[in-house]
């Protein structure tokens, strides 16, 4: 296995590990982290099930709503309420547990170049957040032990803010690229579909918002922000390119579903889902 860097000042990383494909075959673990998309993590509840032990903790790194969102959320009103759009049949609550997650929003560009290898765009950041927002041991202790690897780990008591954060450009910009088959670049250059972008960051906004979520940066910031990704493809255009299942209920599913939620309106969110969804089908044909 192997990482590199587009930019020459970060040294190309190669490692040689242990995989399986088959959990059941390795012992319990006492940290699992999990890469795997929303819309993938319900096939996975029974593996990643027989790698726990009482106090194993599972860092998820997730774009979207996670499935536990609503666990001791003290903030929204609807603590303990389950999301059977991410998790349909209740596997993931039931054998995982939400008490064992820690949350972990990814700051990281990257590209599957070939298998085994993979492309990062600079060093990235990820905050890393207990559900109930405590500051733990558990927390620390994980965070400790990512930066020894050298990442950039920042723990948050307000998961959900970082979570709202970057779901704001997610929801935007990935549904867009795809379905225009569009660069970052080339996007951000096209007036019509920045236009688009904006509406789509201040509906996000307003429902998160809704639910309690505090935003550090504004809607424009963000937007000015993405003028700096240069030729970059949305993880969602990589996959469509790779014909695989898209992204689409934990980013903008989850926008449109939460805002019902708070009676908050998301037109232009509700016609990219529905665009979105039907991208999805033609591609998995």
């Amino acid at each position: 296995m192997s990482v590199i860097y587009d930019n020459e000042a970060f040294p190309a990383i190669s490692a040689r590990v242990t995989a399986t494909d088959d959990p059941s075959s390795l012992p319990p673990q006492d940290l699992v982290i999990t890469g795997l998309k929303g819309h993938q993590l319900s096939a996975a509840a029974d593996g990643i099930a027989s790698l726990l032990h009482p106090q194993t903790r599972v860092m998820m790194i997730l774009n979207g709503i996670p499935w536990w969102y609503f666990h001791q959320d003290e903030t929204s009103g609807f603590a303990e309420r389950q999301l059977p759009q991410l998790d349909p049949d209740g596997k993931l609550w039931t054998l995982i547990n939400p008490k064992r997650v820690i949350g972990c929003v990814a700051y990281q560009g990257a590209e599957v170049i070939q298998p085994g290898r993979t492309k990062l765009n600079g060093k990235g950041h990820f905050f890393l957040g207990e559900p109930n927002g405590n500051l733990s041991a558990d927390l620390q202790a994980v965070a400790d032990l990512l930066g020894q690897a050298g990442l950039d780990i920042r723990p948050t008591a307000r998961i959900r803010d970082e979570i709202w954060s970057k779901l704001r450009g997610n929801a935007a910009f990935n549904p867009i690229s795809a379905l225009t088959r569009t660069l970052m670049v080339d996007l951000m250059a096209n007036p019509e579909l920045a236009q688009m972008v904006r509406k789509i960051m201040n509906e996000v906004q307003a429902v998160g918002i809704a639910l309690g979520c505090r935003f550090q940066r504004s809607a424009d910031e963000q937007f000015a922000s993405a003028n700096g990704f240069g030729p970059v493809k949305t993880s969602m255009l990589q996959d469509l390119i790779a014909g695989k299942a898209l992204e689409i209920i934990p980013l903008n599913g989850m926008v449109v579903e939460l805002g019902k939620l708070a009676n908050v309106p998301t037109p232009i969110c509700d016609t990219i889902l529905t665009l979105a969804q039907q991208l999805n089908v033609e591609n998995r044909r």
